[in-house]
């Protein structure tokens, strides 16, 4: 689940990370009003949306009087912002975070990662500040440093200080930020996160190490134990049929494609992707329905396949182990007649009762198309949809 910058700056306030004055404004009044209260000579305008790369797209403005507030969110709230990381249709900005401005003196990157191939939280630190990572990882790859944390003994200040001097921290302020990314790693560990991204960590004129935007992505499997980081979810920032797959315990993710998949099983959904593409076609989703579905589920979960006005055809492949095929294939020819189908469906089933669930399609009243295997299914699919 992904946050908002402010909302990710209330979060470092509260585990002692320095991080600017601002306030969050819905209208161009709030805005307004924000920016006197804080009460600075400079204000910067912020778009609030779950994307990086805002400030390239005109998403963020540096305001050197009132008016200039008013004008910059009059200019933003409202707009479509379309970055490098939302894709061609952008997103709708709602949201405005006034903060006050600060005498930059040079701008560094902190990033805190799990690397599963250490199975291991992973400090990432470059005096590159203020450019996306993968560019210096790409261009200067040396001028990224890197300390893998022990999870028994947590981030050591040994660590955080020799990040500090590797990135050119200037020496008197190296403590400042030791202090800082200690805080950093422990709100990463207490609140689940996947991704902490302070991008620009600053120092100040005034001797100051503070985050200037922060980017947080917490694993959604945990959010079970922080109420107060899934209250910070902004659901107009999310896909309305993940939003509706939520609320059935569906696993579902929204592609580019024009072939449905409803698999079960997040490895098996995984390779029924990758065999569409294999035979020339597009995964318009991954939708795993679980081990446990019931026919209701898969009904909704058919239902979610085809809100999408891009699917031009479904595969439903489903190996029934805890699954029983005779319940797939119950929802597959209920969901089929309630929501109208008028695109080809594939269906390959195996597994518990598979005899029974061949039957309940056979014997129903719906084109479906049966395969014996995956690849089978797989070329169908690709074929019909292709025609």
């Amino acid at each position: 689940m992904n946050i908002h910058e402010y909302q990710g700056k209330e979060i470092l306030r509260s585990y002692g990370v320095a991080v600017p004055n601002g306030k969050v404004a819905f209208s161009v009044e709030e805005a307004v009003q924000a920016a006197k209260e804080l009460g600075t000579e400079i204000c910067v305008v912020k778009a609030q949306i779950h994307a990086g790369g805002r400030g390239k797209a005109g998403g963020v403005k540096v305001a050197k009087n009132i008016e200039e507030v008013r004008t910059y969110a009059e200019e933003i709230l409202g707009k479509t912002l379309i970055t490098h990381q939302n894709g061609p249709d952008g997103t709708e900005v709602k949201r405005l975070l006034i903060e006050e401005g600060c005498d930059i003196q040079k701008e560094y990157y902190i990033g805190l990662v799990l690397d599963r191939a250490t199975s291991r939280v992973v400090l990432m630190a470059s005096e590159e500040g203020g450019t996306e990572i993968e560019e210096v990882a790409a261009a200067t790859p040396e001028k990224i440093f890197k300390e893998v944390i022990d999870p028994v003994t947590g981030l050591m200040p040994y660590q955080a200080r020799r990040i500090a001097f590797n990135i050119n921290i200037p020496a008197k302020l190296v403590n400042k930020a030791v202090k800082f990314m200690m805080g950093l790693y422990t709100a990463f560990v207490e609140k689940d996160a996947s991704i902490a991204e302070i991008n620009p960590l600053v120092v100040t004129g005034d001797g100051n190490v503070m985050a200037l935007d922060a980017k947080w992505n917490f694993d959604s499997n945990a959010l079970y134990r922080h109420k107060d980081i899934l209250d910070y979810r902004d659901l107009a920032e999310e896909d309305p049929k993940e939003i509706e797959a939520s609320k059935y315990d569906l696993s579902y993710i929204s592609l580019d494609g024009n072939i449905g998949c409803m698999v079960n099983g997040a490895g098996l959904a995984m390779a029924t992707m990758d065999i569409i593409k294999h035979y020339g076609g597009d995964p318009a989703n991954f939708l795993d329905v679980g081990g446990g579905a019931t026919a209701e589920k898969v009904t909704e979960a058919f239902k979610i396949i085809l809100s999408d006005q891009n699917v031009k055809g479904i595969f439903v492949n489903i190996f029934g182990g805890i699954m029983k095929c005779d319940v797939i294939a119950t929802g597959v020819v209920e969901a089929a007649k309630q929501v109208g189908l008028s695109v080809p469906l594939v269906v390959r089933l195996e597994g518990t009762n598979v005899d029974l669930g061949k039957q309940i399609l056979s014997e129903s009243d719906i084109n479906i198309v049966a395969a014996e295997s995956m690849a089978d299914g797989a070329q169908k699919i690709v074929e019909l949809v292709g025609k």
